[in-house]
């Protein structure tokens, strides 16, 4: 059998970067930049007022109250027309410049207007609520590495320097399911030995995570020349074909026989449970990852080989899921010759993270799956885990995990 970590190689060792483009930033979510960022000016590119109130010299209200000539008013998105002088003050709002010689705002709610001028009321150090130019980042600064994923704040900031990213183009990704027996999840009524899909929702739910186009090529019953042709289809539309299902040892799965036919394809025995049964390889240049059919086990398949290769594909420098250290609240008993990925629920108590079985571990477990926030993560060589003992976990959750209740009812 293959080790875990020998098939991530050769699934990473066999993928190719896609295509550079540049993309407006409205479309860059979820990518990763091809070119390092450098910032082309300052941020801000100019000293602004950083709340609304009246732009000073801190040499005249180093004590206060303090009566001051107002010169002008200046709006945000204005300039002033004047200079600030000793003894004088001009109405600011947030965002807008510093007028020349001004080094200090004083906050509305400390001053009172007067018929010509204004009133501080509290001493304010100079440097107050002044935004230098620069203050963020300055021009020739390294803002992001090539490589970087680029996500909401990542394209805020790109969007302060009016920058267009180059990235590494959204991929393709065909999907399908095979087999007689499944029929499509909205099927009110099932027959005798029916099943409805839950992996093209699955994989669909994981995919559009990543960000990338999806090629919905629905489910393929046992027929050999229907799958031929829907997988030579995939492999010409996408950039890569996801199957689930047809890759063990069974008589009728057939997608091990029509890879074999079509393409250069590797089906592998993975040391790790679940998802044991992996198949990959290539249609006519298309990378092919066939998943098992279990649902469990296709969602630890696409985490541990599918996402990887497609982040590869990205540009992206991260490939894989975060990994934190938990303790077991449990006793589990684990094979040895495997890695084993067991589904869990964390929980924190007295700052320790603390992980339990979130229900039964079989591969068609899909109640379990759904009310887990990760994998623990067993290694070779490890029969048993007791509770106290160190476990690896890859957390795999959206972070919303806590209820209104538990924040606001605190």
């Amino acid at each position: 059998m293959r080790s875990l970590e020998q098939a991530q190689r050769d699934v990473l060792a066999a993928v190719s970067l896609l295509q550079v483009t540049e993309v407006p930033v409205w479309e860059a979510l979820g990518l990763a930049l091809a070119g390092p960022v450098v910032a082309p000016h300052d941020v801000p590119p100019f000293t602004n007022s950083a709340m609304d109130g009246y732009a000073v010299l801190g040499a005249d209200v180093e004590e206060g109250p303090v009566t001051l000539k107002l010169l002008e008013d200046v709006p945000a998105g204005h300039v002033a027309q004047q200079a600030l002088r000793p003894g004088a003050a001009i109405k600011i709002m947030t965002g807008a410049p510093m007028p020349e010689g001004a080094d200090t705002v004083v906050k509305v709610e400390d001053t009172e207007p007067l018929p010509d001028g204004v009133r501080i009321m509290a001493a304010t150090p100079t440097g107050t609520a002044v935004r230098l130019a620069g203050g963020d980042l300055e021009a020739g600064d390294p803002v992001f590495p090539a490589g970087e994923r680029l996500t909401a704040p990542h394209l805020a900031v790109l969007a302060s320097f009016g920058v267009s990213p180059r990235v590494h183009r959204r991929p393709r990704v065909a999907m399908l399911s095979t087999g007689d027996e499944v029929l499509p999840p909205e099927t009110a009524n099932l027959g005798p030995g029916q099943i409805r899909d839950t992996n093209r929702p699955l994989l669909a739910a994981m995919l559009d995570e990543l960000g990338v186009e999806i090629v919905d090529l629905g489910i393929v019953g046992d027929d050999a020349d229907v799958l031929r042709n829907t997988l030579e289809q995939g492999a010409a539309e996408a950039d890569m074909v996801l199957t689930s299902g047809g890759v063990s040892m069974g008589e009728y799965d057939l997608v091990k026989i029509i890879l074999r036919e079509l393409g250069t394809v590797e089906f592998w025995k993975v040391a790790m449970q679940p998802a044991k049964p992996f198949a990959f390889g290539h249609i006519e240049g298309t990378p092919l990852l066939g998943l098992p059919g279990n649902p469990v086990s296709v969602m630890v398949a696409f985490e541990q080989f599918a996402r990887p290769a497609l982040l590869k594909m990205m540009g992206c420098r991260a490939l894989f899921r975060a990994h934190a250290m938990a303790r077991s609240a449990e006793t589990w008993r684990t094979n040895p010759a495997k890695t084993v990925f067991v589904r869990v629920a964390t929980e924190v108590e007295d700052g320790v993270t603390l992980v339990r079985s979130s229900g039964g571990q079989s591969s068609n477990v899909l109640s379990a799956l759904a009310r887990a926030d990760a994998f623990a993560v067993i290694p070779v060589g490890t029969g048993w885990v007791h509770p106290g003992d160190a476990v690896a976990i890859e957390l795999f959750r959206s972070p919303e995990a806590r209820t209104a209740s538990e924040v606001l009812d605190e």
